[in-house]
């Protein structure tokens, strides 16, 4: 049976999870639609989402359409839980991306709709919400086409609309809509929408027989090849891998490879399957397609790979972390069981990047407030820790101003030379290392030592903060045969890198958000004075209909402030959407971020540091 791995994507509060729920009972997979009100819906099982009302975690859940398998993956609708459809685009054949009738287009939507065209992923927009008052057609294809750059075309049609008494008439499906399925996999911008609401049911059939169409390419038998995007614990705190298989098979008690992408390279290992569970199939092992539920890999992260490697890991979508906030245990005794809790949640989740600091407390990266809710509660429900998570501060970048050289030679227990050029990078390239010696002038092992710990230490910066988009040139290196080991270059490496890194210097950059904004006429001239008051540039400003949209990049740091003051300056109607989106440098005096590596920029801190036994 051909399976196709299907996501649900939409802005939240669009009727996602409960479209999800709607299709699992339509198919006879559940005898009855749970309510995220209640509470009880089929992919919200955790505690945490079913109090609060929201998709924390992507969920997986299978039907049948004829003889099509569909993997119905639920995902967060909330921007704070964003990485958790990072991780889920990576395993999708295809997509549903919700749109309330009523609210229309959001940022969120757009986002997604961005992520889905880049990755070619056959696609159908839901227009959901059609029996609630003020729900729209004609307009809300127009508004879909204007905001999202798309060709929409209707799959049904839409009567009694904005009442209770909606409903949907198909239109006869013939084969263009699969070839209009097919073309967006090369860049097609044709999409084709259904109309329906997931409470009453109706345009849902119209929806399945869309899917029926999206079929998915054939499998592939060769080499095994899959990814990690989930992981679970049980109630014994055994952990599970959600795995979606691209090719291959795997069994249990079968040994596989774990290959992961870290800022030093890639590194693998060996485990063993100690149970295995297909999704919507009772079969012993899962083949090419499959999305399996695997027990027994002890050491297993979100975003491996397993098997032969073919894949480097996921592709980025969404901006990464902008913001930072400190964590303590309410009761010191606790500190210890935080740290090891958050180092558990940072592999379900990569994008949290914990870091230890002085003091017992440690920093962890986040999208947003509600994100950090939810983290306080899973420490204190699922791990028994009290945890206090402080105010959150804009994480900032750095990159190099100039080009830097330096070099230097020290006896640790053995031996170690080596210089090394840092010089600006093209930008989004991110860190690049080069190696500018002779092949053979130092052994492969050494060689490994200075990238690995170059990586490393650019993550705190001349004042503390990432370093981006630089390139560094290993430029010198000699070593003892006799006495040298990879420790004495880790040891080094970071004291040549930062004498290297000041005379480039630094200059710091803060993280900005893209937004838009529709304001009323008669309002623009104001709204537009106080957006420079706040920083904010201003790219476009242009009439739709009877209102403004005014499109600009705002520093992220005075984005809230600025939505504060919004209604009293567009009479109560302005609606503002932004995600973040680049970066600019910063004016006047940079601010710092506290170090945790030893502080390699002040030599005698830092050798002291390691003398007390800091990591080498």
């Amino acid at each position: 049976m051909p399976t196709l791995n299907l996501g649900i994507l939409a802005h939240v509060d669009a009727g996602k999870t409960s479209l999800t729920e709607r299709l699992l009972f339509d198919a006879g997979v559940i005898d009855r639609m749970g309510s995220v009100d209640n509470g009880d819906t089929q992919t919200d099982t955790n505690a945490i989402e079913r109090r609060r009302g929201i998709t924390i975690r992507a969920a997986v859940a299978a039907f049948t359409v004829g003889d099509l398998q569909v993997n119905l993956v639920d995902t967060p609708g909330h921007p704070d839980f964003i990485a958790e459809v990072e991780r889920a685009l990576g395993v999708l054949d295809g997509a549903v991306l919700v749109v309330s009738a009523v609210e229309g287009v959001q940022a969120q939507t757009r986002l997604l709709m961005r992520a889905l065209r880049n990755l070619g992923l056959p696609t159908v927009i839901f227009a959901n919400k059609i029996d609630r008052r003020g729900a729209r057609v004609e307009d809300l294809i127009a508004e879909i086409e204007r905001k999202l750059s798309l060709s929409v075309y209707p799959v049904n049609a839409v009567e009694n609309g904005g009442t209770a008494a909606a409903t949907s008439r198909p239109f006869p499906l013939d084969e263009s809509m699969a070839e209009l399925l097919d073309r967006q996999a090369s860049g097609g911008s044709d999409v084709p929408a259904v109309f329906g609401s997931a409470l009453t049911g109706t345009g849902v059939e119209t929806l399945l027989a869309m899917l029926a169409k999206m079929r998915p390419a054939p499998a592939d038998v060769s080499a095994l090849d899959g990814t990690v995007f989930a992981i679970e614990r049980d109630l014994s705190g055994r952990r599970r891998a959600y795995v979606r298989l691209f090719g291959g098979e795997v069994r249990t008690r079968q040994l596989v490879q774990l290959r992961r992408r870290t800022p030093e390279g890639v590194t693998s290992h060996r485990e063993r399957v100690t149970s295995l569970e297909v999704i919507g199939r009772r079969e012993s092992h899962a083949t090419s397609g499959a999305i399996a539920r695997i027990g027994g890999l002890t050491d297993v992260r979100v975003g491996d790979w397993i098997g032969a490697g073919r894949r480097s890991g996921s592709t980025e979508h969404f901006a990464r972390p902008g913001l930072e906030a400190l964590v303590t245990a309410r009761h010191e005794i606790q500190t210890t069981d935080l740290r090891n809790a958050l180092g558990e949640l940072a592999q379900r989740d990569p994008l949290i990047n914990t870091r230890a600091l002085h003091g017992g407390a440690t920093s962890v990266l986040l999208y947003g407030d509600v994100q950090k809710e939810v983290l306080a509660a899973t420490l204190r429900e699922e791990f028994g820790v009290d945890a206090v998570f402080h105010r959150s501060d804009v994480v900032h970048l750095e990159r190099p101003v100039g080009t830097g050289e330096a070099s230097d030679r020290m006896s640790w227990v053995g031996f170690a030379a080596v210089g090394l050029r840092v010089a600006p990078g093209r930008p989004g390239t991110g860190v690049v290392y080069r190696c500018g010696i002779e092949p053979g002038w130092l052994p492969r092992a050494f060689h490994n030592a200075i990238e690995e710990t170059t990586r490393r230490t650019l993550d705190q910066g001349l004042n503390g903060w990432p370093v981006t988009d630089c390139v560094v040139t290993l430029i010198d290196g000699a070593y003892d045969a006799a006495t040298s080991t990879g420790t004495d270059f880790r040891v080094l490496t970071p004291l040549v890198l930062m004498d290297a890194l000041a005379q480039a210097r630094t200059r710091v950059f803060e993280p900005c958000h893209w937004f838009e904004l529709d304001v009323p006429d008669g309002t623009v001239g104001q709204v537009v004075t106080r957006l420079a008051a706040f920083e904010a540039d201003v790219r476009d400003t242009r009439p739709i209909g009877s209102s403004w949209l005014i499109e600009g990049e705002m520093p992220a740091r005075l984005v809230q402030e600025f939505r504060q003051l919004l209604p009293g300056l567009s009479r109560g109607e302005g609606v503002w959407t932004s995600h973040l989106r680049g970066d600019r440098a910063l004016k006047g005096v940079s601010p710092s971020r506290a170090r945790t590596d030893g502080n390699p920029c002040d030599r005698q801190a830092y050798l002291l540091y390691l003398r007390q036994g800091g990591p080498r």
